[in-house]
């Protein structure tokens, strides 16, 4: 069993597209306003596992229980990837996330290969 003191902090990924970056952009000011988070770069295209245009959003454990409620009923339409940071990436984006819209499938080789070359 692992132990919840693991979790060193939590990503939430926020997807769109052309059609939605807006959408997207009005959800992070409105992260950035109300939360104390780390704002990630903007990628339009694919970028790791994720399997279209994302930002990241770094949290910690304490901000969960408000931030992912938050995002629930404020996400706009968009789809959400949360996920804990153990320092296991694959097992994290791959078994222990949970979804905010609709699921997309992850490229988890990238993640893979990411784990073996940092083992």
């Amino acid at each position: 069993m692992i132990k919840i003191e693991a979790i060193v902090d939590y990503h939430a990924h926020v997807y769109y597209d052309a059609g939605s970056k807006a959408t997207a952009a009005s959800l992070r000011d409105a992260l950035a306003g109300r939360f104390e988070v780390e704002l990630g770069h903007w990628h339009d295209a694919p970028i790791g596992p994720h399997p279209m245009g994302s930002y990241q959003v770094v949290f910690e454990p304490e901000l969960f229980a408000t931030l992912v409620p938050w995002l629930m009923l404020n996400r706009a339409g968009l789809t959400v990837l949360v996920h804990p940071n153990t320092g296991d990436d694959l097992a994290d984006h791959r078994d222990r996330a949970l979804w905010l819209g609709e699921s997309r499938e992850l490229n988890l080789a990238a993640l893979q290969t990411a784990s073996t070359s940092n083992a």
